[in-house]
């Protein structure tokens, strides 16, 4: 018997097929305009191939970012993917995964295919250490990789004097009929000594978690998702809204938003410029400073520092 992962608090997540018909029937009713696209910004591979000393984050789209941190290259759920199913990508990524430098880490949100592309995965230079949630780690096997740590939340795995800590997320997995939540989801922590530490939230719900988190660390840089969530009566357990988001931002005490998981793949019917526009609007309601939120180009390079 495989066993099956929950959220905190036995939160359901997965819908019905009659919930499904329901959310189609009523997306055929709608007039939405995709018009918009996220700018992008032409990055210089050279910098992230000679970074030894720096700290960066670029935004490679939706949950795909680099991260340099104490001569690492870390990527996040990378996926370089056109398409997933019938589902095309509205933006390219930022950059070629053939100009990317070797990559020294891996981290995996969870299995969902927006989140876990393996044909991306195997195309990465390097040999990297693959961090993944607990459940997961035979799917990689199988494939060939070897390099692989299955992680429960709040466990901890140092790679040469940065900590990357599995941290909880309200959600749920799947990539077949017969694999629902047989893995888990999370999201992960990078600390290392003298520098920003980033909290990378991979895909969540509104949940308690988040306090739980900040009250464990000190973040600089927190990266949260803010797209897929129209409509909010199906999506709201597994994905935030971006007023949620803001307030995520905040139970976790963190010093920077960087907002992410929109303007890539259409996954539900919020556009990208309705998740922006509702990100500002309530950013601006509350009254927050404007240089706490980092809205990203993709492709754009950030040199992150240690808030103080």
């Amino acid at each position: 018997m495989r066993k099956r992962y929950e959220n905190l608090g036995g939160v359901p997540t997965t819908k019905s097929f009659a919930d499904l018909r329901k959310w189609y029937a009523e997306r055929r009713q709608k007039k939405k305009d995709w018009s918009y696209t996220l700018p992008c910004e032409h990055i210089q591979p050279s910098l992230l191939h000679t970074n030894t000393g720096q700290t960066l984050l670029t935004w490679i789209g939706h949950a795909t970012f680099i991260i340099q941190i104490n001569g690492l290259t870390i990527v996040t759920d990378p996926v370089w993917a056109k398409r997933l199913g019938t589902i095309r990508r509205l933006t390219e990524p930022a950059l070629s995964i053939d100009d990317l430098p070797p990559v020294d880490v891996i981290l995996i949100s969870h299995s969902h295919y927006d989140h876990l592309h393996f044909a991306s995965i195997k195309k990465l230079k390097g040999n990297p250490l693959i961090l993944v949630p607990s459940g997961l780690r035979s799917s990689f096997l199988k494939r060939g990789f070897e390099h692989v740590v299955e992680c429960n939340w709040w466990d901890t795995v140092v790679e040469r004097d940065v900590s990357f800590t599995f941290v909880p997320a309200q959600h749920w997995s799947k990539r077949t009929l017969f694999d629902t939540n047989t893995s888990h989801w999370g999201g992960w922590v990078i600390e290392a000594k003298d520098k920003p530490t980033f909290y990378f939230a991979g895909d969540s719900g509104y949940f308690h978690g988040f306090r739980d988190i900040g009250e464990r660390f000190h973040i600089d840089y927190a990266l949260l998702p803010i797209g897929a969530y129209e409509p909010e009566w199906f999506m709201g357990p597994q994905h935030v809204t971006p007023e949620e988001a803001i307030q995520a931002f905040v139970d976790c005490r963190a010093k920077t938003f960087i907002p992410m998981h929109y303007g890539t793949f259409p996954l539900a019917d919020d556009t990208p410029k309705e998740a922006l526009d509702r990100l500002y609007a309530e950013w601006k309601r509350r009254n927050f400073p404007n240089e706490q939120l980092r809205v990203l180009k993709l492709g754009e390079i950030v040199h992150c520092e240690t808030a103080t």
